[in-house]
């Protein structure tokens, strides 16, 4: 079921998600359904970022709750012009992206939001998603482009809100079993009773893993309570989840290695795991205060706490290629936003963000052993480092309806930090002073018709050096840094061109004035200078029937840089920026063919990309593969479905430069996907 979407005015109203669809005016493509009220058969309307006009892409309850993953981003694979990186390295899975950023983890330009409260690490990397598992989700929100106010640190191509269950009565459980000996139980409980809902949901994942040493073992945990008066003018919730993981890591391999056996795992990785630990605890308050005035607060604490344990190579020379990374990192927030509808024309907005990091970080270096002994002493401790970091941040924004088919929106947003660092040998610094980052944004949309809806954009994000050291941190003699701006501009139109199909096309550029790939687990920052990213996003989603449902997408990008110099003095000027694919394209079907059975494909791909950033090395990691699936459904509280993951058993792998020089030479390495896996599902609800 599809409810429209509230009036922009109840932007900082509401905390969690019911149901949502894109209404005239709006700029949003919803896939498949929302569950009403958590399941309880209330209708209240959370509004998200969909009034936000630019390319926003919703995934419902429906399309998520009975997938069979290994993570939480790869749902997000179902989903327009999403690029999945899949690193598959035990804690370190992979992760998503779009707009031409990629996912290596130097150049993190996504903000990920659980029921809209940050969750991103200090780099930017989206580690917290790891705490949502599906049957607990309602939906997933993405919002493309540089236009949206509400958030800073992190925005620069757009953001990800993970939005669960909240409300209703109901008992929902799920048990799975599949290939490599992959065992899962989700168990979501909602309990409402006059003004008092709460929800609980529990998970529990272990699987031996498709390579050799690559056992995982995860638990999820999570609370909700929440009270809302009687007049539903005020609403106070307390969130809590906690999440353990405890993984093997199988390393990653030379092409040599790949070829010999792509499910091996060589000796000198035999001692490398990760053990991580998260917390997240957000209270939510949102009050009407008047007809025309409402007020929301979000107070949110979050723990990362993670012991990576990694080999990256059998050379005996040097301790680079052996290391121990520990990571605890402690962020406490607010996001308060103030909504005031001063006529029936005007409405104004007015948003303030306020986050404290607490972190450290350390990096302990070992000899040579097959495998590596992390129990020995290190050879060396590269980083003990304690630091902070401070986000002010505000935005205003008028949204401007002279008639029922023109809005217009000008926003202007503001970012200041501060920070500081102490490393080893009782070395302190600031961090870098960027001043107050200013980043002016424009919206419009025009509806030609009931049908068909114009939209253009053009706003301002940016990117700051992360990571506990220089240049982060301005150290003696180091050189002070802008923050990268990234200027973006977007039209596009959607249209239902006959009844029960929505599509999109979108044109899109972002230019980004001295961007710079870092990457705070090894000290490492490169310089990208300036660079371009566009692409076309072609989308649609139909009801072909009233069985049959088709979607599809594809996107053409690219991503090159348009001034900058590698080390060794030679131009990057023309170059691509690595890791990005060319092209994403995803295709997929669901067929009702009576109470009882549904059948569904999909078909996803990625093209290659370069791993280095001269372009030097060949492309690699592009992909095509076919899903498949089918549910049975015995009544209304029991069903099974089988899925098939990779159904033609293709060969892929994710593939990065390794150009450390940790064996004299630079080379690509490889972290092999699983070929075909099936898995098994029992569902039951009462």
């Amino acid at each position: 079921m599809k409810t429209d979407l509230a009036p922009f005015a109840l932007l900082a109203a509401f905390t969690a998600g019911e149901s949502l669809a894109a209404s005239t005016g709006e700029s949003t493509i919803v896939l498949g359904e929302t569950h009403i009220g958590g399941g309880s058969g209330g209708e209240q309307v959370y509004q998200t970022g969909s009034s936000v006009l630019t390319s926003v892409d919703v995934l419902g309850a429906d399309k998520i709750e009975d997938q069979a993953v290994m993570n939480s981003w790869e749902l997000l694979g179902q989903m327009p012009g999403i690029q999945m990186t899949e690193t598959r390295q035990g804690g370190e899975s992979g992760k998503v992206s779009f707009r031409a950023f990629n996912g290596e983890g130097y150049i993190n330009g996504i903000k990920t939001l659980i029921d809209g409260v940050p969750s991103n690490v200090n780099s930017g990397n989206q580690r917290f998603i790891d705490m949502v598992f599906p049957l607990d989700l309602e939906y997933i929100e993405v919002v493309r482009g540089t236009n949206d106010t509400r958030y800073g640190l992190h925005n620069i191509a757009g953001n990800i809100n993970m939005v669960t269950r909240q409300g209703g009565n109901y008992v929902d459980s799920r048990l799975t079993y599949g290939s490599f000996n992959t065992q899962e139980l989700q168990l979501a409980t909602g309990l409402e009773s006059g003004n008092f809902a709460q929800n609980y949901f529990l998970a529990s994942q272990t699987s031996d893993g498709y390579r050799d040493h690559d056992t995982s073992e995860k638990y999820s945990l999570s609370g909700k309570w929440f009270y809302t008066d009687h007049e539903a003018s005020m609403k106070l919730g307390l969130v809590a989840r906690l999440y353990h993981h405890e993984a093997d890591e199988a390393g990653f391999m030379t092409k040599a290695e790949l070829d010999a056996d792509r499910r091996s795992s060589d000796p000198r990785n035999a001692n490398d795991g990760d053990d991580r630990d998260m917390k997240q605890l957000a209270v939510h308050f949102d009050w009407q205060m008047r007809d025309d005035l409402s007020l929301s607060n979000k107070v949110y604490y979050n723990s990362y706490k993670d012991d990576r344990k990694v080999t990256f190579s059998s050379n005996p020379v040097g301790d680079a290629p052996r290391q121990r990374r520990q990571w605890d990192e402690q962020q406490t927030g607010l996001l308060s936003n103030l909504t005031w509808v001063a006529s029936d024309v005007v409405t104004l907005d007015g948003g303030l963000n306020l986050e404290h990091q607490d972190n450290e970080y350390r990096r302990y270096r070992y000899r040579y052993r097959m495998p590596t002994d992390f129990d020995a002493a290190p050879a060396r401790v590269q980083n003990d480092d304690s630091y902070t970091l401070d986000n002010v941040g505000g935005y205003v924004q008028a949204v401007i309806q002279p008639t029922e088919a023109l809005k217009i929106i000008p926003a202007m947003r503001v970012d200041r930090f501060y920070g500081e660092t102490h490393m080893l040998g009782g070395v302190h610094a600031d961090l870098q002073d960027y001043g107050w980052i200013r980043q002016p944004k424009f919206s419009v949309i025009y509806s030609l018709t009931p049908e068909i809806s114009i939209y253009a954009n053009w706003g301002r994000t940016f990117q700051i050096l992360t990571g506990s050291t220089a240049p982060a941190y301005v150290t003696p003699g180091q050189t002070s840094f802008d923050p990268s701006i990234n200027t973006g501009k977007e039209v596009g139109v959607n249209f239902s061109p006959v009844m029960g199909t929505e599509a999109r096309i979108a044109i899109w550029q972002q230019d980004a004035t001295d961007e710079v790939a870092n990457m705070p687990s090894t000290g490492t920052s490169v310089g990208l200078g300036e660079t371009r990213r566009r692409g076309i996003d072609l989308q649609f989603n139909a009801s072909v029937t009233e069985q049959w449902n088709v979607w599809g997408s594809h996107t053409i990008q690219e991503a090159k840089v348009v001034s900058a110099y590698a080390a060794d003095g030679q131009s990057l000027a023309g170059k691509e920026v690595f890791s990005t694919p060319r092209h994403i394209s995803n295709l997929g079907t669901d067929y009702q063919l009576n109470y009882h059975w549904r059948f569904g494909l999909q078909a996803r791909a990625q093209g290659d990309y370069y791993v280095d950033s001269l372009n030097e090395q060949g492309k690699y990691g592009g992909y095509a593969l076919l899903d498949a699936s089918v549910r049975y459904t015995h009544s209304d509280a029991l069903s099974l479905d089988l899925q098939v993951k990779n159904l033609t058993d293709r060969e892929y792998e994710y593939v990065w430069y390794d150009n450390f020089f940790w064996d004299g030479a630079d080379r690509p390495m490889f972290s092999p996907a699983p070929g075909r896996t099936a898995f098994v599902s029992l569902n039951l609800k009462i």
